[in-house]
């Protein structure tokens, strides 16, 4: 695994069109309610989002998947493709990942081609969650798996922190302070899903599902959830 680590970060970038800045995974809600009113709430609940929440299980998912691709297992990797869907705690939060899964297979197949590629859309695969797709190219590009999961970690961290931009919840300075201290947990998960399997999997980031769960009723929302 010597490819270039480059296209991750175009795939991983704003520009690439799978549509990250529509989605809040939950946080309009909880600034709404009042539980995110600044910088060291919302330091906290990313904090405890990559200990407990979905980024963590996004990344051992991922993780699973790219094994799956560079081993040729086509049953491993539809069993974790259906795992990732499976296990998104709310509507909102299926939405989030299998339209950013679908819009990214989609642009990826189109402008960075690959056999692994290939073999999916021919299999039919049609819902598939985000990780299990970067994962998909990520492995058909001879890319290696800890950068992907550092790349990917930092995208989804990147996303929350704008998220909170937009909803005023803090300020820019504020925003990149955060994320620098993120950079030691995020290469931290990102080298324990190296190492772990679908057995670590759990997670316990019960407010923020919760959150997702209550976006759905919100009256007027900038965010899909």
């Amino acid at each position: 695994m010597n490819a270039s680590t480059l296209p991750l970060l175009m795939w991983l970038s704003p520009n690439f069109p799978v549509g990250a800045y529509a989605y809040s995974h939950g946080l309009e809600w909880s600034v709404q309610a009042g539980e995110i009113g600044g910088a060291a709430h919302l330091a906290d609940w990313l904090a405890a989002l990559f200990d407990h929440g979905a980024p963590r299980s996004d990344a051992l998912l991922l993780a699973a998947a790219w094994r799956a691709v560079t081993a040729d297992d086509a049953a491993a990797f539809a069993e974790v493709s259906a795992l990732a869907l499976a296990l998104a705690p709310s509507q909102e939060r299926r939405l989030e990942t299998s339209a950013q899964g679908a819009a990214f297979l989609a642009a990826a197949t189109a402008a960075w081609p690959c056999p692994a590629l290939a073999k999916q859309q021919a299999a039919g695969l049609n819902a598939v969650a985000y990780p299990v797709a970067l994962a998909l190219a990520a492995a058909g590009h001879d890319i290696a798996l800890q950068p992907t999961l550092e790349a990917f970690l930092s995208a989804a961290a990147g996303n929350l922190v704008s998220a909170a931009l937009r909803l005023g919840a803090i300020g820019q300075t504020e925003g990149q302070r955060i994320l620098a201290d993120l950079c030691a947990p995020i290469a931290a998960l990102a080298a324990f899903a190296c190492e772990s399997g679908l057995d670590d999997l759990g997670s316990c980031a019960w407010r923020a599902d919760i959150a997702s769960m209550r976006h759905e009723t919100l009256y007027s929302r900038l965010f899909r959830s």
